[in-house]
This record gives structure tokens, C-alpha cells and sequence, in this order.
């Protein structure tokens, strides 16, 4: 074999490489025949752990969220959890709410960072999207943001908008930057286990 054709093999081989890796990094990773990867590749739609608590909204949709974690005041038909430090400090929350306006899967992408920007948020910064996603009951389009609410605080959320047989639904986990590796795994199993 040339080495002019060892060459062209090996730069083949690292663009290859190279376009795999930003593949799994960019903001539109997709589902692979129906499995998702790239950043969603926890979700794996399954039961919530025996000890898990259970809420439900109005149009039948069910949140699970760990034990320690507790009920947090909502709007009406809402469910919210979350793991609070000295009765202010949220280190997670969970949230589940009926879908209410125009949301779609399709548009999911560009409509949660948009209404989080609606809601005063700052800063708001798309890491991952994906649609196509399986959920116990439906299916989903999910994305992962970061962005900075009007007091101030960070937050990195991942939040799904659920088509199911009954209802759609949306179901948002959300964690402190720098409780994020600490609180991700609860989160992603809530969602994982989200029931429409």
C-alpha cells in the first residue's frame, strides 16, 4: 500500500472520528430506531423504584419522584417535587403540567427556551434537543437548557413535552449547576419514568 493511500485512510478515519464526536454533541441529537442517544441515551422508559412517591396531574399524567424528595406548593392540576435545603435552598425539582398552549413535538426544540425567555428567564442557553423519544405511554420531544431565572439563580433543566394515549403532558427536572452531577441521576430516572 502507498504511503499517499495510508494517508488518505488515516485522515478518513480521523474526520470520522472527529464527526462522531461533535455528532453526539450537538444541539440536535436524534433518536436511533427509536433508542435514543447522544444525551438522551439514559432514557429508558421503566417503573419509578417501589419507594418512589407518586403525583398525579389533571388528564391522568403521573410524576414519581424520590423519597427524600418532598411536595411543592403549584399551580392547580400541577404536580411539583423537590429536594430543599433548610426549607429555601432547592437543590432539584421535578415539575409535571398538562400541556396549556401551542407547544408540539415538533416546534419542543425552539418553544421551551422561548417560553422560558417568556417567563424572564436570562441567559437561556439550548445544550441538546431530540423528538421521537419513547415514554411509558407516549412519546416525546425533549430538550436540555441552562439559563438564569429573573432572581438570579442558575438552573440546568431537562424538560419533555409527552405526547400520551390520554394527554399530552410536560415534565421538567431542573438542578443548581453545581448540583447538577449530584441530583442528574434523580432527575433522569423521574423523567425516564414519567407515565402519560
Amino acid at each position: 500500500m502507498s504511503s499517499r493511500r495510508r494517508v488518505a485512510i488515516g485522515v478518513t478515519a480521523v474526520a470520522l472520528i472527529l464527526l462522531g464526536v461533535f455528532v453526539g454533541l450537538t444541539p440536535g441529537d436524534q433518536t436511533n430506531h427509536g433508542r435514543p442517544d447522544g444525551a438522551f441515551a439514559w432514557l429508558r422508559p421503566v417503573p419509578a423504584p417501589a419507594d418512589w412517591n407518586v403525583a398525579r396531574i389533571r388528564g391522568g399524567a403521573t410524576l414519581s419522584y424520590p423519597p427524600r424528595w418532598r411536595p411543592l406548593k403549584t399551580d392547580p392540576g400541577t404536580a411539583t417535587a423537590g429536594l430543599v435545603l433548610g426549607g429555601d435552598e432547592i437543590l432539584g425539582y421535578l415539575n409535571a403540567t398538562p400541556r396549556q398552549g401551542p407547544e408540539t413535538l415538533e416546534n419542543w426544540s425552539s418553544f421551551r427556551p422561548d417560553h422560558n425567555r417568556d417567563e424572564g428567564d436570562r441567559s437561556v442557553h439550548l445544550i441538546a434537543s431530540s423528538t421521537g423519544l419513547g415514554f411509558r405511554g407516549g412519546r416525546g420531544s425533549c430538550v436540555i437548557d441552562d439559563y438564569r431565572t429573573s432572581t438570579g439563580n442558575r438552573y440546568r433543566e431537562i424538560a419533555c413535552l409527552v405526547a400520551g394515549a390520554r394527554a399530552d403532558a410536560v415534565i421538567v427536572g431542573a438542578a443548581p449547576p453545581d448540583q447538577w452531577s449530584r441530583q442528574r441521576v434523580a432527575i433522569e430516572q423521574a423523567i425516564s419514568s414519567f407515565l402519560t
